[in-house]
């Protein structure tokens, strides 16, 4: 009977992680898109409406590339420009 108790602990024990593991992902998640949100409502109101959309599309490829630099490199190329 020992061993028995010892697997039902052991296994509520992984679930505990693994609520602790998705809770931390869901919060952490969700404080990058609001930050996002804030982010893309600042370029907007900073840029003319052309640089907003290249520098908001530049940033969506960046986080699905993994490449911060693409949107560093968008950045210093439009206020370069200005």
């Amino acid at each position: 009977m020992q061993r028995k108790t010892r697997s039902i602990l052991e296994e509520l024990e992984s679930i505990h992680v693994q609520r602790d593991t998705q809770y931390v992902i869901a919060a952490r998640a969700e404080n990058i898109i609001v930050s996002a949100i804030n982010l893309v409502e600042l370029i907007n109101e900073t840029y003319t409406a052309a640089d907003a959309e290249n520098l908001t599309r530049k940033l969506l490829n960046s986080i699905k590339s993994g490449d911060s630099l693409k949107f560093k490199r968008s950045l210093g190329r439009v206020s370069s420009n200005k």
